[in-house]
């Protein structure tokens, strides 16, 4: 099965949480090169400076900026970009479950194309039309054909009260359609409880620094409520911060446990353990994913499934398995690249390849819950 090349950890909000399909970020500064190579480079640079003939032609900010992107574009990896001076210091969203833009998820495709992993609910992407597995066509009139996933982020997030239109192909159909959309405040409670019967249905819709004091009360809410089961719901869950991700794993798994390993570009591996939480369970459990669930929703899956601790049920996930560090230069613009990769706790690489459900499922929405729910239950 071919999968998706892959994205926000982290996660960049633009209201279009990007960071999220990235998680492992980390600010540093970028030193000089020692490589013997870079001496041609800063040679030709040098004979530009020295002798092209029209030297007021020559913007050095422009030529360096150049330079860069052109190494860049050379690794052909979508998740690793260069930022301005502006974009850097724009780029610093957080995850705190609170910002501003529209409210939208989204990623790169195969086809390098800019697209919709999904609307948060009740924001105003959704509240346009946004759907998940749109792609996005135009921003403002200018085409995304070409552009980086960033320069989409940054074009797309903005105040709350400014609008933004885009040109938007609607999966499944032929005909793109103009949606503009007002920016706004956008607060995102990560975790929803609902319980079904004796069957507790949590979901996740990302990892941002709340989720895990949130997912506290629901847990206990769930273990008052003597429930016999749990479906969590990691359907078009973006990702997140690694921490809360390591932290939310620990909440089904036993303290010390490996949750994910990362691996460098000279393959040492790191080793991310599950810790103590006040409140834990050892109920049994479904897990609903889809070919959105990307990122940390990726590593949680896989290391419920690598234990035997839940069903994986649903279809491949989307296979973002990749750190990505930003790291600033001496002129105050930066690069966010691509570093490490993940591996589940029996080593099987998400990047590029996704987590396999044990069970693949084609219902969506309730009808999947409700298969979860029989499940849990025995009914064949």
């Amino acid at each position: 099965m071919s999968r998706k090349n892959a994205l926000l950890l982290s996660l960049l909000s633009v209201v279009i949480i990007v960071i999220s399909f990235g998680f492992g970020y980390v600010l540093g500064i970028v030193a000089a090169p020692q490589d013997p190579a870079f001496a041609s480079v800063e040679q030709a640079w040098n004979i530009i400076l020295d002798d092209y003939v029209e030297k007021d032609r020559i913007d050095a900010d422009q030529l360096s900026q150049a330079a860069i992107e052109g190494m860049l574009e050379l690794l052909d990896d979508p998740y690793t970009t260069y930022l301005d001076k502006e974009s850097y210091q724009f780029s610093f969203g957080d995850l705190e479950g609170k910002f501003e833009g529209i409210g939208a998820v989204i990623t790169v495709d195969d086809n390098d194309q800019i697209v919709v992993v999904a609307p948060i609910m009740g924001a105003p992407a959704a509240e346009a039309g946004i759907r998940p597995g749109d792609t996005i066509l135009e921003v403002d009139g200018v085409s995304t054909s070409g552009m980086g996933l960033y320069e989409v982020i940054l074009d797309v997030r903005g105040p709350k009260g400014t609008s933004v239109s885009l040109l938007i192909l609607h999966s499944g159909e032929t005909e793109p359609v103009e949606i503009e959309i007002v920016r706004d405040e956008i607060e995102v409670d990560s975790v929803f409880l609902e319980m079904q019967g004796d069957i507790a249905y949590i979901q996740i819709s990302e990892f941002n620094e709340r989720t895990n004091e949130e997912l506290s009360p629901v847990l206990e809410a769930v273990d008052a409520a003597n429930t016999t089961g749990i479906i969590l719901d990691l359907r078009s869950n973006p990702g997140g911060l690694l921490k809360t991700v390591v932290d939310v794993t620990s909440r089904f798994v036993d303290e010390g446990l490996l949750v994910v390993s990362i691996r460098d570009n000279e393959g040492n591996m790191e080793e991310l353990k599950a810790n103590k939480q006040q409140v834990t369970t050892d109920l049994p459990m479904v897990v609903l994913v889809d070919s959105f669930s990307a990122s940390g929703s990726e590593v949680v899956s896989g290391a419920l499934q690598d234990y035997g601790r839940a069903i994986i049920v649903g279809s491949t996930t989307y296979g973002k398995g990749s750190v990505n560090y930003l790291q600033q230069l001496a002129d105050g613009s930066g690069i966010y690249i691509t570093a490490a990769r993940w591996l589940t706790p029996n080593g099987n690489l998400i990047e590029g390849e996704g987590i396999v459900p044990d069970v693949e499922l084609e219902l969506e929405g309730y009808e999947a819950v409700q298969w979860a729910i029989d499940f849990l239950h025995g009914v064949e």
